[in-house]
């Protein structure tokens, strides 16, 4: 009797460290350099979305802007109250966030949420964190970095570089650490502008929906270049890379603050460059047969008359 064998993936996930990416950064030659030692073909790089958009300039300055009612009203109820004392508990959270919601700050916040009113709408900004896609977590002073543009077409260019740099061929990846929530086949997620396969756009009720009925939560991916594989293995990628990567400063602009005794917006360029930080993420998978031995058929009854 024959056996059959099942391909087991094993993943194995290493987070480089780089120097932290300010504006202007030449991170097409640094991500290069970095994994230039590291890579074979067919592994995967891992990038963070922030720190591509923060090396791209596309950041905005929150205190230069002037909150609206609006963004007033859901800074102070709708995030202290209607997100604090009830949406909080829908959706499970711990009780350390859920004191942090009810302690949201005003004026810092009420700036936030109005750019989240003007970049992504009002379905996003009833979101309590990562409304949009559009993330202040470290970054210096009021600073948010927002969702690239032509994601697309940066990681071809993260895989172009690194072909040239190094002749290896990659999977490239853009992830963020927003959650992408799955029901079977269905893949879902807040933000717009996400990878083929993921529907975006849904807001805030993405966010409630997944995480009241506990789905499966994954980071997002936002684009890829010179991958093959089903979208769910790619989300459990960039799910691994992020664990691997940790969260830099901080989960939040509260733990970001009290790491560097300072408030919200008192984060400074200096202190964010004397911590370390792993942008990008080297994600190598290992296939493995696993033999199954088919069951032996049960034997077959026999009466006592024939015995």
């Amino acid at each position: 009797m024959g056996t059959a064998s099942t391909p087991v993936v094993h993943r194995f996930a290493k987070a480089v460290e780089t120097r932290y990416w300010r504006p202007g950064t030449d991170y097409l030659s640094v991500i290069a350099s970095a994994v230039e030692r590291l890579i074979r073909d067919y592994d995967y790089v891992a990038v963070s979305e922030k720190a591509l958009s923060t090396a791209l300039g596309n950041i905005a300055d929150e205190a230069a802007l002037e909150p609206s009612a609006a963004a007033r009203r859901l800074a102070g109820v709708w995030m202290r109250t209607v997100w604090g004392r009830f949406l909080a508990y829908i959706c499970h959270m711990m009780p350390a966030t859920i004191m942090r919601l009810r302690e949201y700050p005003e004026s810092a916040g009420s700036r936030h949420k109005e750019l989240v009113l003007r970049r992504a709408g009002l379905l996003h900004a009833l979101k309590h964190t990562s409304e949009g896609g559009i993330d202040v977590v470290n970054l210096p002073g009021a600073y948010a970095a927002l969702p690239l543009v032509y994601a697309q077409r940066e990681a071809q260019a993260i895989s172009d570089a690194i072909r040239l740099r190094t002749g290896r061929r990659p999977g490239v990846l853009i992830s963020d650490s927003d959650r992408t929530f799955s029901f079977r086949n269905l893949h879902f997620t807040a933000r717009d502008k996400v990878a083929p396969g993921i529907h975006g756009g849904w807001g805030f009720v993405a966010y409630v929906v997944g995480a009241a009925l506990r789905l499966k939560a994954r980071a997002t991916l936002v684009a890829a270049a010179g991958v093959n594989a089903p979208i769910g293995d790619l989300l459990d990628i960039c799910e691994l890379a992020d664990h691997v990567r940790g969260h830099g400063a901080g989960r939040d602009v509260w733990e970001m603050a009290q790491r560097f005794h300072t408030a919200h917006t008192g984060v400074t360029w200096q202190m964010l460059e004397s911590i370390p930080h792993k942008p990008i993420v080297i994600v190598r998978e290992r296939r493995m047969s696993r033999l199954k031995t088919p069951r032996p058929p049960r034997p077959q009854a026999t009466s006592s008359a024939n015995l």
